[in-house]
């Protein structure tokens, strides 16, 4: 965001209920490392908006309506809190890059809000991606390993430098994928 003139000026956090509870079965959400984001707010100087999920998947086809109760609608309440207290706030940038499932839901609820919705990763190459993370030195951990051929004993906890070239071997086979 910052490359294309944006200025980040809040952070936005969803996270599970209990605080005991790493990963939801979200369609929308990834949680597990929840309780990191607090760190990354004060790395950044940043405010952090947070909330914790009420809702559950309840609209499941690929576009959404507003729909009472699901999980995207805490997103909406999120931002709008963002809103709220940040007048000035007039973009939402997310880390969608290949589900059309969670992007449209983001568009949808800036779309609500009178924001625009910020998706630089949408669609880009996935090795790109990742070469690119190594390069700008963004040291990245695996907090989650959901794909064939990453066994949790193996490859949790470990940077995506030293797996990089494991990360293009399965490649080969299936594709890199981020939720």
């Amino acid at each position: 965001c910052i490359r294309y003139g944006h200025e980040i000026v809040a952070l936005a956090n969803l996270l599970p209920v209990d605080d005991s509870v790493d990963e939801l079965d979200s369609y929308m959400y990834q949680t597990v490392g929840h309780q990191i984001v607090v760190s990354y707010a004060k790395c950044m100087g940043l405010p952090l908006f947070r909330r914790r999920l009420q809702g559950s998947t309840r609209h499941h086809e690929l576009s959404y309506r507003r729909t009472p109760g699901d999980e995207v609608e805490d997103m909406f309440i999120l931002l709008s809190e963002v809103k709220r207290q940040i007048p000035s706030v007039t973009a939402v940038s997310s880390g969608a890059i290949a589900s059309d499932y969670q992007r449209l839901r983001v568009e949808s609820v800036c779309s609500r809000l009178g924001l625009l919705s910020l998706a630089y990763l949408w669609k880009q190459e996935q090795s790109f991606l990742l070469h690119e993370m190594i390069t700008n030195g963004i040291i990245a951990i695996l907090v989650k390993v959901a794909a064939i051929g990453l066994h949790p004993a193996r490859h949790l906890g470990k940077e995506i430098a030293y797996l990089e070239s494991h990360l293009h071997h399965l490649n080969g086979y299936i594709s890199i994928e981020s939720k």
